[in-house]
């Protein structure tokens, strides 16, 4: 541990109190009013209050600290962590994947190899009954995709019960506010969050932290006065000695109450969720050093207040504040859980990027709000619909108690299904014993068992809710997977003879004009029927064409260098080419100017190592199809016999003026790029360089290449 990693740690760890702890450390509003309203409104005695206490933390103790930061954390996927990327180290690691279009190339990403070798655990019979069976591996995906909608369902949830917790603290005050008056501030407050997120995180996020500190401080704080000055016998409830008294005297409804305890670490899924963007060690440096200690003094302080005032318990957060502090507390509650509602906001668009990339969500626009930081995005879409969603529950529920039964069995629901797929990862992944993997899984589904089952018997008292919400989630994500699958299938099957493309000639039988066609399709090999279709009907076609297939692979990020697979579709006088652009499920799609001027380059180079590889030019033309080069960046800068000039233009205003339309005149002075009038073009010239070893086959086609370049792009 060198001081510049430790102070990078120490920087990250406190960025990491604002984005992920947000949710987590607001959870003492409503836990003991949550637990101690209903079934155990007879047993607000010191014993039961106690009890409630040691439970709430052994359970911290269990899930948040053992489970969470000692193990998962452990569990990441090329530095990002969540339900998508145990599911995607999987997928590398045994061949649970249903995504159609993916090549023995892409196991050679750098990215792929993440983790232990590969080679060891081939023969564990488990893991080739799983490969075996398609209906156990369309089961995983399942129980993935479940697991990403109950996220889904904690992003509708959670503003509405923080920000409802926090402005209920005012019916404390002298002048009480009706429970009416509440709800509509509470959802002003979120039209208001909801309205907020097309700025994106980043313009906000610098407050984040401190708000988070100065809450955390001033729990602790709280926490501290309460237990010295109410009953500082509580110290003892530490003791699990209180826990078995607990359900020896509540029996029953002391296991009904448990939904209520486990409000106590929801938000915990954040820290394993948000790993992308901080650093495992961080994260744990700020659970284990500033979360935890200031959680557990603030339960406590709470209990020692309660067991002298069990009748406060409704309120029993606010009724606990001294006196003199009530107003600054209330403020900084409310402004904390704008903070926590913000965390999984952000996830929940980060969750449905990914879903989309793995092929299990329909289309929607995607807003990159930072320049800077990767994976800061706004769905507007999503945003509208959990608004929505978030408004109808705040004003159909009405009380914290009836949406934290929601919420609740969402979030332990998402537990249980991430220890499940982390027991797999423990076993196909990590290479351990089967018998660790069940050790773990038995001892955290237990544990987590206990929470589930209780929350379960809260399905009519608001627990339906994230159930419906996932089951609607979850049918759009699978339909729109076996859709795709199905599409992918058609066009697999109905591909072009390549023997009926080479019997038509160079020409293809039509006349070629100069220009490059672009054709995009979801095929990684063989060329799409609609190519057919286009040389029957169309007069005249481009003289270059490049059939273009963007997918994404099972790993998170994929490098610039190893984004462009190339490769030829027929012999060298047809000049058709194939061109494998290829994202992680974590990349951002950009189509920036750049990616013109790449691919020609790509080509370029591919067409010069071609020539100098003797094994591409012997085989036959048959298997042109399908043998493709990686093409790095650095290679094209290396060796290429292409001579690039870059041209800047300051056109602004002389293009706004210059245009035909009317309409185009006044989107472009609406728009102007970067909210700059004077718009910088780049303009990209490429010549041949003047090498006298060149093969003249190799030139001509590299001639070709330019001429087509300079006449234009089309995308078809």
């Amino acid at each position: 541990l060198s001081w510049v990693n430790l102070s990078r740690n120490l920087i990250l760890a406190y960025q990491s109190l604002g984005v992920v702890y947000g949710d987590l450390s607001t959870s003492p509003l409503y836990v003991y009013s949550s637990t101690f309203i209903g079934n155990l409104q007879d047993h607000q005695n010191e014993d039961a209050i106690f009890g409630a206490f040691s439970l709430i933390f052994w359970t911290l103790t269990l899930i948040p600290l053992l489970k969470y930061v000692f193990i998962m954390l452990g569990a990441d996927d090329s530095g990002e962590g969540g339900t998508f990327a145990l599911y995607s180290l999987l997928c590398r690691h045994a061949k649970f994947s249903l995504l159609p279009n993916q090549q023995a190339a892409d196991e050679e990403l750098s990215a792929y190899k993440y983790g232990p070798s590969m080679q060891v655990a081939t023969g564990s019979p488990l893991k080739r009954f799983l490969e075996k069976h398609k209906t156990l591996r369309t089961a995983l995906l399942v129980v993935v995709l479940f697991g990403a909608s109950m996220v889904i369902g904690d992003g509708v949830l959670t503003p509405a019960i923080s920000v409802l917790s926090s402005v209920s603290g005012l019916q404390v005050t002298e002048k009480k506010l009706a429970s009416g008056e509440i709800v509509v501030l509470a959802c002003v407050i979120l039209v208001g969050l909801f309205a907020l997120q097309h700025f994106g995180t980043r313009r906000v996020a610098f407050m984040f932290a401190p708000i988070v500190i100065i809450w955390l401080v001033s729990i602790f704080s709280i926490g501290l006065y309460n237990i010295i000055f109410w009953n500082p016998k509580i110290v003892r409830a530490i003791s699990p000695y209180y826990i078995i008294k607990f359900f020896r005297e509540t029996g029953k409804d002391g296991w009904f109450s448990l939904g209520g305890i486990l409000l106590s670490v929801t938000g915990t899924e954040a820290m394993f969720a948000d790993l992308g963007h901080f650093t495992a060690l961080s994260i744990r440096l700020a659970f284990a050093f500033v979360v935890y200690p200031c959680l557990v003094v603030q339960y406590m302080g709470q209990a020692a207040f309660l067991s002298r005032n069990p009748q406060k318990v409704l309120n029993s957060f606010y009724d606990s504040i001294p006196g003199p502090v009530f107003w600054p507390i209330f403020v900084i509650a409310t402004l904390a859980t704008i903070v926590g509602s913000q965390a999984i906001i952000t996830a929940t668009f980060s969750l449905i990027k990914q879903c989309h990339a793995l092929g299990c969500f329909p289309r929607v626009k995607v807003v990159h709000t930072s320049k800077h930081i990767r994976g800061q995005i706004y769905i507007p879409e999503i945003n509208w619909i959990l608004m929505i969603l978030t408004l109808a529950i705040t004003i159909g529920f009405r009380s914290t108690t009836l949406i934290g039964n929601a919420y609740g069995l969402a979030c332990i629901t998402v537990m249980f299904i991430t220890t499940f797929l982390m027991a797999l990862v423990v076993t196909f992944v990590w290479q351990k014993s089967v018998l660790l993997a069940a050790m773990f899984l038995v001892f955290f589904w237990f544990s987590e068992g206990v929470y589930l089952s209780s929350a379960l018997m809260k399905v009519p008292q608001g627990g339906w809710v994230p159930l419906v919400l996932s089951v609607i989630f979850m049918l759009v994500m699978y339909i729109w997977h076996y859709g795709t699958r199905k599409k992918y299938n058609f066009d697999l099957h109905n591909k072009v003879s390549l023997k009926w493309l080479l019997g038509l000639g160079p020409s293809l039988g039509i006349v070629r004009v100069p220009g490059i066609g672009l054709i995009y399709s979801e095929l990684a090999t063989g060329v799409p029927a609609i190519f057919s279709h286009f040389v029957t009907n169309l007069p005249a076609f481009h003289k270059v064409l490049v059939f273009v297939c963007v997918k994404s692979v099972p790993v998170p990020y994929v490098s610039p260098e190893e984004r462009f697979l190339i490769g030829r579709v027929c012999p060298r006088p047809y000049r058709m080419y194939r061109c494998i652009v290829r994202y992680g499920y974590k990349d951002i799609q950009r189509d920036d100017g750049d990616f013109e001027d790449q691919l020609i380059q790509s080509i370029a180079e591919f067409i010069q190592m071609e020539a100098g590889d003797a094994q591409f030019c012997s085989s036959e033309s048959s298997s042109y199809d399908g043998r493709l080069a990686v093409i790095s960046s650095r290679t094209i800068q290396s060796s290429s016999s292409l001579i690039v000039t870059e041209r800047e233009d300051c056109d602004g205003i002389e293009s706004i003026q210059s245009s035909k339309s009317l309409m185009l005149q006044s989107l472009r002075s609406a728009y102007p790029d970067d909210e700059n009038p004077g718009v910088r073009r780049r303009h990209v010239r490429f010549e041949v360089a003047a090498s006298p070893g060149m093969d003249t086959g190799v030139r001509e086609e590299l001639m070709d290449l330019i001429e087509a370049k300079e006449a234009g792009v089309a995308y078809i």
